[in-house]
């Protein structure tokens, strides 16, 4: 059977034709399998370079308060963050033994005053003697040490009895300046020794933070042209810092050197235990890029974002340094350029070099 040449062209045609059809179809559905992304647009803002660490604030000067005599607690009348005054009491020890001291030293005393009145009276009748002719004046002078003698017993018996009554005042603990209850070192019961301590007080006024800075970054705190304070709790809040003092020598343990920095114009809103971060700056720019924080990625120790490339569409995974976290954003300050794109989230669901398809650019 013979085909017709026109009808044998059609086919030809119709065939090519549906294979055409079939192959942008699945180039459709291949593009529509790309995983669709939202992305931020990297836009980089001049910055200043150096580097910050998170601390703790601290008063500039606490005290460790104790007793100055040993004994067994009674009372203890304030708590951890309590608000004290100078001079108020806040511990008490049993004031049994120092009472009997004191009692002691008053007999000593009364004692020590009549063995003197009866020298100083003897002396008294020997010289009115000894003017008589009656008595020589050696033994007036024999009388005359012996007064002498006594009143330095008086002397002495009454200041033991100034020292009995100082122990029994030390059996109250004062607060010996304005400041805040930080730490309890003891309980009501507990026998205690001389100078153990029993409340630590914040003193209020200047307030620092305490960091620990690696041995490496020594150079840069101490070339530090600006230093900076910002607050966890208050993250629009930025202060001035001045750096107090530097450890002569390393941590044994975590070999850093503690550093204080003074906080400059802190007012009420800053506390005592507040999460700080502390920023040390150089002369010098460097590109300082705002991220969501949804875009962060952790590889192992390091944190990392998705790029896309807009040539291919793929993502790769770039390692980033983060120096500043907050509730919805981070600051990126390496690894990162102006205008490249970043994916904004679902970052644990990619792959190295994944087609992507990009929805939208998001607004950060």
């Amino acid at each position: 059977m013979n085909t017709h040449p026109t009808v044998a062209a059609s086919t030809v045609v119709l065939v090519l034709a549906a294979s055409l059809l079939a192959a942008c179809s699945k180039e459709e559905k291949a593009a529509d399998a790309a995983r669709a992304v939202n992305v931020v647009k990297v836009d980089a803002v001049s910055g200043e370079l150096g580097a910050s660490y998170t601390g703790e604030v601290r008063a500039r000067f606490e005290t460790a308060l104790g007793f100055r005599v040993p004994g067994k607690i009674t009372a203890r009348l304030a708590e951890v963050g309590d608000a004290v005054k100078q001079g108020q009491v806040l511990a008490r020890i049993d004031p049994g033994d120092q009472r009997l001291g004191i009692e002691a030293a008053r007999q000593q005393v009364a004692a020590a005053q009549t063995h003197y009145d009866q020298n100083a009276a003897d002396l008294a009748r020997f010289q009115e003697l000894a003017k008589q002719g009656f008595i020589s004046a050696a033994e007036v002078e024999r009388r005359a040490t012996a007064t002498r003698v006594a009143a330095a017993q008086l002397d002495q018996a009454k200041a033991q009895l100034g020292t009995n009554e100082n122990q029994a005042a030390y059996t109250q603990l004062r607060a010996d300046h304005d400041g805040v209850v930080t730490a309890i070192g003891a309980e009501v019961g507990q026998v205690v020794a001389a100078g153990q301590m029993v409340m630590r007080v914040a003193r209020r006024g200047d307030m620092e933070v305490a960091i620990n800075v690696p041995e490496n970054r020594l150079a840069d705190v101490n070339k530090a042209d600006k230093v900076k304070i910002d607050f966890w709790a208050q993250p629009d809040k930025l202060l001035d810092g001045k750096v107090r003092e530097i450890a002569p020598s390393a941590d044994p343990v975590t070999r850093t050197y503690t550093t204080k920095v003074t906080i400059l114009g802190g007012d009420r809103d800053i506390h005592l235990g507040m999460t700080a971060n502390v920023y040390f700056r150089t002369n010098g720019h460097a590109a300082v890029v705002r991220l969501p924080s949804s875009a962060l990625y952790q590889k192992g120790d390091e944190m990392a974002v998705w790029v896309v490339d807009p040539k291919t569409s793929q993502v790769s995974l770039r390692p980033v340094k983060v120096d500043r976290y907050s509730d919805e954003a981070v600051r990126v300050t390496e690894g990162l350029s102006g205008g490249e794109l970043v994916v904004r989230a679902g970052v644990h669901k990619l792959f190295p070099n994944e087609k992507v398809r990009i929805l939208a650019e998001a607004p950060r």
